[in-house]
């Protein structure tokens, strides 16, 4: 995406030939938990993290993953992997019946947790670049943008209850971006 920081991870591998974007998902993250602009996440996903650095960072050792984009607390957005490409965000997960959803799905970063609210910076560019996306992928409609929560439930819970799907369904419904 033009005019976003870009931070390429080796996380992300092409997208099988059949599979064209159709699922958006949504995501929350900080590293370590609850703390804001450390760049463990960008760490993370370029398999840099100093898991010696956190306690918490240990059970991350060897952990390969990414997402396409994340959008900070200041609204901010870094993209890591190009959205023609395969992202590995979903891990194991299922929408509508089909399963391995990084084959067809677009995942996006919070910068946050599931019971902190979110900023409104990050509602603003969130719903600006769903609507881009939304543009280059017909497919994507507002039926089929979910929680991580809603792909994976027996592991999951991001984007967490701290997040206002109606808030952001009226920002994208009302261009309120702009």
């Amino acid at each position: 995406m033009a005019g976003v920081r870009q931070c390429p991870s080796p996380n992300a591998d092409e997208r099988p030939a059949v599979a064209e974007v159709s699922l958006l998902v949504i995501h929350n993250i900080s590293l370590p938990p609850g703390q804001y602009g450390t760049g463990c996440i960008a760490a993370l996903f370029a398999n840099e993290l100093d898991c010696e650095a956190h306690p918490y960072f240990q059970q991350l050792e060897g952990l390969r993953v990414s997402s396409h984009m994340l959008i900070e607390r200041c609204g901010t957005c870094v993209q890591f992997v190009s959205f023609d490409r395969r992202a590995w965000h979903a891990g194991e997960s299922e929408f509508d019946g089909v399963a391995a959803c990084n084959d067809y799905s677009i995942g996006i970063e919070l910068e946050g947790t599931d019971v902190e609210p979110y900023t409104d910076q990050q509602y603003a560019e969130l719903a600006r670049v769903t609507t881009l996306l939304m543009i280059q992928y017909p497919q994507l409609t507002t039926d089929r943008i979910v929680g991580h929560c809603d792909i994976a439930p027996a592991r999951k819970t991001d984007p967490g209850p701290a997040f206002d799907w109606r808030r952001y369904r009226a920002d994208i419904a009302n261009g309120a971006y702009s």
